[in-house]
């Protein structure tokens, strides 16, 4: 049976209101959750579906939407609700009509301003998901150890355990050995991250009011977030270039670039497998390649 009635009762509970909906509407382009829209004509409500044990998944997801939120510097859907009902755990946010235009250069000028938002150290107060892969955010005070501890060694470890080849390993025990070389007069901040931004994850309103969703948050060097957004696309030069404006890059950006994508690259084979530890491979030794 499926869980909509029942989360139905639990929104209506949290809002104080009569709500009523009709049957869900499925919402695809998830790979992790299943997804719905609940509506009674008049009040809408994003939902996410997934396995009991996912709880915690959204909890976390919950958390980084509140700290995302918290330096009002970007719009996020708000947290409604989430829990488990008849074995489902479940997330329900707050619905953001899609379908504006633009947005870019303003997404641009509002994620310079969360990335001024920092911490004295790396890392989150709680591990959280990138995708359905545990992200480890214990704090660290040095960024390249939690890049070896947290990130791309964490990773690389779970890849090779998984398939990965030798070639692979070698590859990238060299690279983090070598990381230093990659950071020569360049000392990164603990910026709030949004840690997942590739095209999928932000969305222009019907206001025209660029917006984020589901985060993977950490403090990190805001690098990382610039880098994913340029590993799959949907980001205009109208977006990098309101960004640089907002807050210059280093100029071993377009190096550092690809050790960030690295870490999604991994999740990516640890996900779906396939060509993705070729291109791992590719990218590890194009940057030592660069270092030679």
């Amino acid at each position: 049976m499926h869980p909509w009635k029942a989360i139905a009762d639990r929104i209506q509970g949290v809002i104080g209101a009569s709500f009523r909906p009709a049957a869900p509407e499925p919402v695809s382009g998830g790979c992790i959750n299943d997804a719905m829209v609940l509506s009674d004509g008049g009040q809408h409500f994003f939902v996410k579906l997934n396995r009991g044990d996912g709880v915690r998944m959204y909890e976390a997801e919950a958390e980084g939407l509140g700290a995302i939120a918290a330096t009002r510097t970007v719009r996020v859907p708000a947290v409604i609700d989430f829990g488990v009902v008849e074995d489902a755990a479940y997330l329900v946010l707050e619905y953001l009509q899609p379908g504006g235009r633009g947005g870019d250069e303003a997404l641009g000028e509002a994620l310079a301003a969360m990335h001024r938002h920092t911490a004295t150290q790396f890392g989150w107060h709680r591990d959280n998901t990138i995708g359905a892969t545990p992200q480890r955010n214990a704090w660290h005070e040095d960024w390249l150890g939690f890049l070896r501890e947290r990130r791309i060694g964490y990773l690389l470890d779970r890849a090779c355990a998984l398939g990965g080849d030798a070639r692979l390993r070698d590859l990238g025990d060299e690279l983090l050995h070598r990381l230093p070389e990659l950071f020569g007069g360049y000392t990164p901040v603990p910026s709030l991250l949004h840690g997942d931004l590739w095209g999928g994850n932000w969305a222009t309103l019907a206001s025209g009011e660029p917006a984020v969703f589901d985060p993977a948050v950490y403090y990190g060097d805001r690098e990382a977030d610039l880098a994913m957004t340029e590993l799959f696309g949907g980001f205009s030069p109208r977006f990098y270039a309101a960004y640089r404006a907002a807050w210059p890059m280093d100029a071993g950006y377009t190096q550092r670039k690809d050790l960030y994508n690295l870490y999604h690259v991994f999740n990516h084979f640890l996900l779906f497998g396939g060509g993705y530890a070729r291109q791992a491979r590719a990218m590890a030794s194009r940057l030592l390649a660069q270092l030679r």
